[in-house]
């Protein structure tokens, strides 16, 4: 229904980012309560209880919920797995901001059980999924058609990440960093006012506290700011490490094993993450390798852990992350690069203090700190998101310079290490290639981009010694007005009219399609750039381009109407 006439149009600009503000921000809290509810019921209520009981209580909350959670995202709703963020980026780019209400209510579910059962993952790359696509959907329900909810999906992603950190400024830096890709968009107004309404949204349920306390004393001086770059250069390194690692598992957990079903390689990241998170707390007493970790990541913070247990902390949180999140697991990864960085700085100035009298708790605080800003930036990519996040989950604006520092350490070591962040290897993985849909930001760069971003790479084609009865086929199933016609290479022979088709099966006897008069189609590569393709198009008498490869080989088309929808993709933005 539309609710929003053409009369309302001003009222409408703010009204509708509150209310996707609203819708996400109520997401949120509802979200954060059952991870809440769950883990504080399951595993932290197990820890309570003595080793043996501890170890099998554990074991069937960590299989019970991976296996539950892992039924749905396979069987029911396979875009609802991973971790949220790409996904919700793929969808504003690709399909215009709509996501689907099965991919968001299955995405709630199967996180909540996945992290409120233990498993070593964060609720914020859950929560961008779930808030744009709560956001989306009440955009529909307004009568927002289809082709215009990339506003509701980036003012929904922003809503919830905000209610979920208590954190709007980096609510709203995240979004147009790492979603949008652009901090002049024109979706920044929306964007602003969704992020505040999710926050109050949750202020109004959960209280307006900081996430992390820190003691008010923490100050960055002079030998803040000489370890921070060496402590700052470490925490990315690990924050490297565990892209690599995980990105590492998920691509062989896809190949190795075959027969496994996908869901019972999620359960086996679950028991991985309950047979290291268990070997740690029967050591130290600890359950940072469980769930969200934040207990320990605040003792961290405090400089209430030895930094030999910190390291320790680190290294298997770390392992456990990627082999969970490696294996399928349906989480994010803020809340674990935040554990990596601040674990980091705790082990490395503890270490520090024990030999450097200048280094006292206040500065191993303070490093924890600027290590959880680092890694993340060195994970995630987003520097001022990341600067932004960590202060505002410590309101400590005397660590901002620090942060920032660190946080230019971090982008130099991570792009030593790989060329993109954490999000885009991830689409790359899954074999969709961001660039090709998101546009460049001016006129002559989108021109001059390769006519690979915008070609259809899967048309439909017939080979000459085609039969008739797959030429009937073709036709019954696709309404195109042309066909491309390949020889038994591969290689373009150029175009059979669907009139030309449809006489000659009409007349009968034999059939050939390379007998058929065909008409000629001019031709391109992958790199040829889309200036030039725009020029064959409107010599082309038929409208039509025809990809090939080095070998000569038909490997895709160019229509009009690609340029068109491309065009008009790039001129929203």
């Amino acid at each position: 229904m539309k609710i929003f006439g053409e009369k309302n149009a001003r009222w409408k600009i703010v009204a509708r980012p509150v209310l996707c503000g609203v819708a996400a921000g109520l997401a949120a809290v509802a979200f954060q309560n059952s991870i809440h509810w769950l883990y504080e019921n399951g595993v932290a209520r197990f820890a309570r209880l003595s080793a043996p009981e501890f170890l099998l209580y554990s074991l069937l909350a960590l299989a019970g919920t991976a296996t539950t959670a892992a039924l749905l995202v396979t069987r029911f709703c396979p875009d609802a797995a991973g971790s949220g963020s790409p996904q919700l980026k793929l969808a504003f780019w690709k399909d215009f901001g709509v996501v689907r209400w099965r991919t968001t209510w299955t995405k709630f579910l199967g996180s909540a059980l996945t992290v409120g059962g233990g498993c070593s993952l964060g609720n914020e790359g859950p929560m961008v999924q779930i808030g744009g696509g709560a956001a989306s959907n009440l955009a529909g329900a307004l009568g927002v058609p289809a082709h215009m909810r990339r506003e509701a999906a980036a003012a929904g992603a922003a809503a919830g990440l905000a209610a979920i950190f208590n954190a709007p400024m980096a609510a709203v830096a995240f979004v147009l960093e790492e979603v949008v890709e652009n901090l002049n968009s024109r979706l920044i107004g929306a964007i602003l006012i969704a992020a505040v309404t999710g926050a109050l949204t949750a202020h109004f349920f959960m209280g307006d506290a900081s996430v992390f306390t820190i003691p008010a004393t923490v100050r960055a001086n002079w030998a803040v700011y000489v370890f921070t770059p060496p402590i700052a250069a470490l925490a990315s390194l690990a924050g490297a490490a565990f892209q690599k690692l995980a990105l590492g598992v998920r691509a062989r957990g896809r190949t190795a094993f075959p027969r496994v079903p996908a869901a019972a390689k999620i359960v086996v990241g679950a028991l991985c993450v309950w047979a290291i998170g268990s070997a740690v707390f029967l050591a130290t007493g600890r359950l940072g390798v469980f769930s969200l970790g934040y207990g320990d990541l605040s003792a961290a913070l405090n400089a209430e852990l030895a930094w030999g247990v910190a390291a320790l902390l680190l290294g298997a949180k770390l392992l456990a992350t990627a082999l969970c999140y490696g294996l399928g697991g349906c989480g994010g990864i803020f809340a674990p690069a935040l554990f990596f960085g601040g674990t980091c700085g705790a082990a490395l100035a503890g270490a520090l203090a024990l030999c450097v009298p200048a280094v006292g708790a206040e500065e191993v605080s303070a490093l924890a700190v600027v290590g959880m800003c680092a890694c993340f930036g060195s994970v995630v990519r987003a520097p001022v998101t990341g600067v932004l996040l960590v202060f505002e989950m410590t309101h400590h604006f005397s660590l901002v310079p620090a942060l920032m520092l660190g946080g230019i350490v971090s982008v130099a070591v991570s792009k030593f290490f790989s060329k993109n962040g954490f999000y885009d290897e991830v689409l790359a993985q899954d074999g969709k290639e961001i660039s090709r849909v998101i546009p460049p930001r001016d006129l002559r760069a989108w021109q001059d981009s390769p006519v690979s971003r915008i070609a259809n790479f899967a048309p439909r084609t017939l080979r000459e010694d085609a039969s008739a009865a797959d030429a009937a086929a073709l036709l019954a199933e696709y309404g195109f007005a042309r066909f491309p016609v390949a020889d038994g290479a591969g290689r373009a022979r150029g175009l059979v009219l669907r009139e030309t088709l449809e006489a000659a099966l009409a007349r009968g006897g034999d059939f050939s399609v390379g007998a058929l008069p065909l008409r000629g189609v001019p031709a391109c590569s992958r790199e040829t750039r889309i200036r030039e393709v725009e020029r064959l198009l409107i010599e082309a008498a038929d409208g039509l381009v025809v990809v090939e490869d080095g070998a000569g080989r038909l490997v895709g088309v160019v229509t009009l109407h690609d340029v068109l929808r491309a065009e008009m993709h790039f001129n929203e933005m």
